[in-house]
């Protein structure tokens, strides 16, 4: 039976790859939190190969707190302790430079803590993914999830409250919702130096608007990056995702 995330294919920017799927996962109760920084601020932290995208004359930082589950190498079954986890993401959007017509839009990961070891050992081994181990406690607060995450050995942390406030609605092409959110590829770097891209595939996101009371955020500061304002929120109760093995850029 075909994985539930090829339910819809129409939406992508390009074809989903040529080859079989190798990973399996569902991302579960995700908040997007989204500042605009300057893409200057930024550029020390992403490799030459990759090119910082703007929308509207800005570049954008994500911060994202979710919990995962059916996390598993295809065609292993779900494990219990292995396959389910919190994670928070902190997040960039950037382009392989060079030909625009070959362009990819992804992300790029300037850090993602988990609390579970062998994940973090995994994506570490496999993604070359900027992994951490955290202490991290996702709790049901009513219509709202409590989010709290401290990293070890270090002074990242992030503690909010956060739920939508509005119906699922698909956001329209050419929005900055879309633009933030329908993103198919994420690059990283091998021990090689290397340039990577994994290609991921799920149906349009069901986003729905949110509100998020934050009290402690401290994911960026390792960077020297201050985030001002209100985060543009954005949340997900559920989507099913599929990832394929790394290829060369």
């Amino acid at each position: 039976m075909p994985h539930s995330a090829f339910t819809r294919s129409d939406h992508r920017p390009w074809p989903y790859p040529n080859r079989a799927w190798s990973w399996r996962q569902s991302w579960r109760d995700l908040l997007f939190l989204h500042w605009p920084v300057p893409a200057a601020a930024l550029r020390p932290l992403v490799p030459p190969e990759l090119e910082i995208q703007e929308f509207d004359g800005t570049s954008w930082v994500g911060v994202v707190p979710f919990r995962m589950a059916g996390v598993m190498r295809r065609p292993l079954p779900d494990l219990p302790w292995v396959s389910a986890f919190p994670e928070l993401n902190v997040r960039l959007y950037v382009k392989k430079a060079g030909e625009e017509a070959e362009s990819k839009p992804g992300v790029w990961f300037l850090s993602l803590d988990a609390t579970n070891l062998l994940a973090v050992w995994a994506a570490r081994r496999f993604f070359h993914l900027p992994y951490y181990r955290a202490q991290i406690t996702v709790e049901d607060a009513g219509d709202q999830i409590r989010y709290d995450s401290v990293r070890r050995k270090s002074d990242a942390r992030f503690r909010a409250r956060y739920g939508p406030t509005g119906p699922v609605y698909a956001a329209r092409a050419g929005a900055l919702d879309h633009w933030l959110t329908e993103r198919y590829c994420l690059y990283a770097l091998d021990p090689r130096g290397r340039l990577l891209r994994n290609e991921v595939h799920h149906v349009p996101w069901p986003l729905q608007p949110a509100q998020a009371e934050i009290e402690e955020n401290a994911m960026l500061q390792t960077y020297g990056i201050q985030l001002e304002g209100p985060p543009l929120c954005h949340f997900a109760r559920r989507i099913d995702v599929v990832v394929w093995d790394a290829e060369e850029a």
